[in-house]
C-alpha cells in the first residue's frame, strides 16, 4: 500500500469522466488499498480514483469517527439508483480543494448500486453524512466538484483562488 498524491484544482483531470472498472485485478484491489490508506492519511472520508490521477469508477469511503471502528466502503462501478424528495444541507469539503467547505443542500437519502471488490452486486440504501458523502464521490466520478453546487460567484472566487495558487506554485 501507498499513499498516493492528490490532484488539486484547477487540475483538470477533475472534470473527466471516468470509466467503468471492468474486471476486479489484482491492480484494481491494490488501487483500492492505496485510496484508502490517502484518504486515511489526508484525513479525509472519501475519495474518488480521478482524485489520485485514476479515471477509473471506484470510491472508497469511511465516516466511522474513530480510527479504532473504521469501516472502510469500497464501491466499484457505482451509481445512484434511487433518492428521497427531502433534502439536507451539509458542510462539505473536499481532499481536491484543501481548505475550501460550503454548504451544499443535496437529497437526504440514497440507495446506491455498486460492485464489491469480490465482484458482488450490491444495493445499499444510506441517509446522512453517509448519503451526502456517496453523492458527493460520485459525482466526482462523472467530472462534478461539490462547488458546482454553489452559485456563480461562489464558484468562481474559488476557482479564481485556486488558480493563483496553482502559478503561484509553478513559479
Amino acid at each position: 500500500m501507498s499513499i498516493r498524491p492528490l490532484v488539486i484544482l484547477p487540475d483538470a483531470r477533475l472534470r473527466e469522466i471516468s470509466a467503468p472498472v471492468g474486471t476486479i485485478t489484482g491492480d484494481v484491489r491494490k488501487l483500492a488499498e492505496d485510496m484508502l490508506e490517502t484518504m486515511y492519511d489526508a484525513p479525509g472520508v472519501g475519495l474518488a480514483g480521478i482524485q489520485i490521477g485514476e479515471p477509473v469508477r471506484i470510491v472508497t469511503i469511511d465516516t466511522s469517527k474513530e480510527k479504532d471502528e473504521r469501516k472502510p466502503l469500497v464501491l466499484l462501478d457505482p451509481e445512484i439508483v434511487w433518492t428521497s424528495e427531502a433534502t439536507r444541507p451539509y458542510e462539505e469539503g473536499c481532499l481536491s480543494i484543501p481548505d475550501y467547505y460550503a454548504e451544499v443542500v443535496r437529497p437526504d437519502r440514497v440507495r446506491v448500486r455498486f460492485r464489491t471488490l469480490d465482484g458482488e452486486t450490491v444495493e445499499q440504501e444510506a441517509d446522512g453524512l453517509l448519503a451526502t458523502c456517496i453523492q458527493h464521490e460520485i459525482d466526482h466520478l462523472n467530472g462534478v466538484l461539490f462547488i458546482d453546487h454553489l452559485s456563480k460567484l461562489k464558484r468562481d472566487r474559488v476557482m479564481k483562488k485556486f488558480a493563483k495558487a496553482a502559478k503561484r506554485e509553478a513559479a
